[in-house]
């Protein structure tokens, strides 16, 4: 006697005549398909949606920048003009630079009355300022006024980069051309939804308006700067820095008893680092994810359906027995 593998099907065969379908049957696979796919999509999206968990550690993340870190200010002083608008460092290593000008631009305002300030520069990892004054003008002014507004002061990289461009490229390499456009702004707004999830005062000054303020009065705000490193999927890492914002404001008067105003941004570095990691769920979780909802989706509508069709033969026998 032959050995026969099929003994071993446990997925037995019932011949097509045999069965019985019905209406009732239609609409509930109907809606047990449609429960499905509404259930794989939510999944997958899940499964493509980064998770972003956050550690605090005691270091410097970024060692590699030889104790620097890249300032981004932007500033407009509309009731000053730009030949008197300067900007000086100075730190406790000894630096004292007055009128920095490598990476900056004067932007004049109001018909040349007033000026807008753009400027990158590198600062020390030490406690120190940097600020906006007359300082470095040949002559200076009987009463410069000081009110201004700040766009943006940040430091270090930009977390937003990168996302939309590679899932582009990715699709576009293989040319699906109308399902590309599709998938390429799902994905993009979802991946850039993500990382602006990161919550944190990466621009705590963006905005900040003194145009109301004493035009003679000068400004401190006392930065506390938060090292902040982002690590994406690829094991990449950003390094950026969010910072907390005090600040005063005050009439200074010089040793000979003139007013000189000035914007003074007066920092300091936490020993303290944030560090964001994105994370995404591991493959093996997804593919149990979907079977287990298409096996358990399919067995509860099957019994909702042995018990309707049940239910109804039932009631038909009922309606038989009486009417004879």
């Amino acid at each position: 006697m032959t050995f026969d593998v099929r003994r071993f099907d446990i997925y037995r065969k019932v011949p097509k005549d045999l069965t019985q379908p019905t209406y009732t049957g239609a609409f509930i696979s109907i809606l047990c398909c449609v429960f499905i796919l509404f259930l794989f999509l939510s999944e997958l999206t899940g499964f493509i949606a980064t998770e972003i968990v956050n550690e605090l550690y005691v270091d410097d993340p970024d060692k590699d920048s030889g104790g620097k870190i890249e300032v981004s200010l932007n500033i407009s002083l509309p009731n000053l003009h730009c030949d008197l608008v300067g900007l000086d460092i100075q730190d406790e290593m000894g630096r004292h630079e007055v009128g920095h000008i490598e990476n900056s631009m004067k932007i004049p305002l109001n018909q040349g009355d007033g000026c807008r300030f753009e400027g990158e520069f590198s600062i020390n990892k030490v406690p120190g300022n940097f600020h906006v004054s007359t300082h470095s003008a040949t002559a200076q002014p009987q009463s410069p006024d000081m009110t201004h507004t700040i766009h943006k002061l940040a430091f270090g990289e930009k977390l937003q980069v990168g996302h939309i461009f590679y899932l582009f490229i990715f699709f576009r390499w293989r040319k699906w051309r109308r399902i590309t456009a599709i998938l390429t702004q799902i994905f993009s707004l979802f991946i850039v939804t993500q990382v602006q999830k990161v919550q944190g005062a990466f621009n705590a000054l963006g905005g900040a308006d003194k145009m109301s303020s004493n035009p003679l009065a000068s400004h401190d705000y006392i930065l506390k700067i938060v090292p902040t490193v982002y690590e994406d999927l690829s094991g990449r890492q950003r390094f950026s820095y969010q910072y907390t914002v005090a600040n005063k404001e005050y009439v200074a008067y010089s040793h000979t008893g003139r007013i000189i105003p000035a914007i003074w941004f007066r920092y300091d570095l936490s020993p303290i680092t944030v560090k964001y990691t994105e994370r995404r769920q591991p493959l093996y979780r997804f593919i149990t994810t979907i079977c287990a909802i298409v096996g358990g989706t399919f067995t509860v509508a099957g019994i909702i359906d042995s018990c309707i069709f049940t239910a109804s033969e039932a009631w038909k026998k009922i309606q038989i027995g009486k009417m004879s």
